[in-house]
């Protein structure tokens, strides 16, 4: 007795550019590539921690490394990718927040985000100014 077989083919979609067919998951892996950089940063500083614990001649040489073009084209890009970074995690915390309420009404998404926006610059000015010793 033979068994019948079953000529179907099960139908298995293409994974091919899957992230390149919406603009979501183009910008959420971007988000996500900038951790990256993130983590190179923290290296960097790292690197200059372990200098900074071998000598004073260890780290000059460190921060003279640093200040070589590469260097400071890295850091710039640094900079920028992390203004991105810093936008995009802005961007998420309304939706980790429980919904909000100022006098009965919805604060709306975009302004529970320039808020947290501001309020981050504004300590962090104020973290600058008192490590400083600038008086306001």
């Amino acid at each position: 007795m033979s068994l019948p077989t079953d000529n179907r083919r099960p139908y298995i979609r293409s994974m091919d550019g899957w992230w390149k067919r919406d603009p979501y998951f183009i910008r959420y892996l971007v988000m996500e590539a900038t951790s990256i950089l993130v983590a190179v940063y923290a290296l960097i500083l790292l690197v200059g921690l372990l200098r900074l614990s071998q000598g004073e001649a260890a780290y000059n040489g460190w921060l003279e490394a640093l200040k070589s073009p590469w260097s400071l084209g890295l850091h710039v890009l640094i900079l920028l990718v992390f203004i991105y970074h810093t936008w995009s995690w802005f961007k998420i915390m309304p939706k980790t927040l429980p919904t909000f309420y100022f006098r009965g009404e919805k604060v709306s998404q975009p302004l529970i985000t320039w808020i947290g926006v501001v309020a981050s610059l504004v300590l962090n000015l104020l973290v600058l100014v008192i490590l400083s010793g600038v008086k306001p």
